[in-house]
């Protein structure tokens, strides 16, 4: 393996320098329980207050808004199933969101129907793009909250949140959207966007793993998280994750103030990789070109396996992801590519690249030189693609 090119940024990111200097006197020096009334302690509880101030910005919400979890699926459980419960008890058990939402939402959805919520599940076209009308058109009297992402973890696709989020707010429904993989590629304005409710993780912004924060519209009530003390206004007890809360509000500050050069450069990346993967013959884009993640590329290639792609992918050095559950032990492919209307073939040998801060035109560039070696080596061995040939379809 001559070098090791990382084009996995989607599933997580390595914590940049600059938040890994920021962390590091918050487990050292400055290690006392932001509690206590002491000076380590007031230092602790002053550094949260910069860090809620630092994520806060990043997204145009004010600093009480912010409240600091363990991660994106902790985000996306405590706004969906705090909303959906207070609001029950005003008689609102109705809930929509779309059918590929990651799964901290669905399975979020699907716990709250057995506890009696109904919930619309909304398809998409098959680009993946939600339809603003669809949601206007699926919202009732009994309905209490709207989850919809704000792009997609798969095939990077950047919703109409702004026109969704007015549709919600005129109609006085509580709007929530998972912003994980948004966070960092877009700029968000929660103000502007009619945004109630966004979820975020650190991970994914070059922040360690294990803390995420929740942005909560102040007027906004859900359901306490956690009892157990008064952390976090009083509505998630335990001790703060203090480095890595520190962490994350340097990692928000770095990608806020970086945010279009990145995605300038990245657009170049991810164009350059999409335009020369699909000269491979039978191969196809999944998910939009326009409104897009700079990030994202996924690209299913017809006659293979998701997993033998990686597999060998990995042994070029190479780090990506497929569009197949193969990893969860599942044989179905993902549910996302099934939504936008791909053939369960098709789905399974699709591709994942995520592109992050880090990468450059070489990485693209071996990238390209090794994907077409692996895909006809992979293809030649493959009796679907001999059957293909049969046929006549290649």
């Amino acid at each position: 393996m001559d070098r090791f090119v990382y084009l996995d940024n989607s599933a997580t990111t390595k914590v940049s320098e600059r938040v890994f200097e920021a962390m590091v006197p918050y487990l050292t020096e400055h290690y006392g329980n932001p509690s206590s009334i002491y000076g380590i302690g007031r230092e602790a509880h002053a550094a949260i207050d910069e860090a809620r101030e630092k994520v806060a910005k990043a997204i145009n919400a004010k600093s009480r808004e912010i409240y600091f979890t363990g991660c994106g699926t902790e985000s996306d459980n405590w706004a969906i199933k705090g909303a959906a419960r207070h609001l029950a008890k005003k008689g609102k058990k109705h809930i929509i969101t779309s059918v590929f939402e990651h799964h901290a939402v669905l399975h979020t959805c699907q716990s709250l129907e057995k506890e009696g919520f109904e919930v619309t599940y909304l398809t998409v076209d098959s680009e993946g793009y939600v339809s603003p009308s669809d949601v206007e058109n699926a919202i009732r009297e009994d309905t209490a909250l709207v989850t919809i992402m704000y792009a997609n973890n798969e095939i990077g696709t950047i919703q109409p949140i702004a026109e969704i989020g007015k549709i919600c707010r005129d109609k006085k429904v509580l709007f929530h959207t998972d912003a994980v993989q948004a966070i960092g590629n877009v700029r968000i304005d929660v103000q502007a966007e009619n945004i109630d409710m966004l979820s975020l993780s650190g991970h994914k912004i070059h922040a360690p793993k294990g803390v995420g924060a929740l942005y909560v519209r102040q007027g906004v009530v859900i359901d306490n998280f956690m009892d157990g003390g008064a952390q976090e206004n009083n509505k998630r007890g335990g001790t703060e994750n203090l480095a890595s809360i520190v962490g994350l509000g340097a990692a928000m500050e770095e990608a806020h103030n970086g945010l279009e050069e990145k995605a300038a450069k990245l657009t170049i990346l991810r164009d350059k990789l999409i335009d020369n993967l699909l000269k491979i013959p039978h191969t196809r884009l999944n998910g939009g070109r326009e409104n897009r993640l700079c990030t994202n590329v996924n690209i299913s290639f017809e006659g293979i396996e998701g997993e033998g792609l990686l597999l060998l992918l990995d042994l070029n050095g190479i780090a990506g992801s497929s569009g197949s559950a193969c990893t969860s032990g599942s044989l179905d492919p993902s549910h996302v590519l099934l939504a936008i209307g791909l053939e369960h073939g098709i789905a399974h040998g699709s591709l994942r690249l995520s592109l992050g801060r880090y990468n450059t035109e070489e990485d693209v560039d071996y990238a390209l030189q090794v994907i077409p070696q692996v895909v006809e080596r992979l293809r030649a061995m493959s009796p679907v693609w001999q059957e293909m040939k049969e046929q006549g379809l290649v």
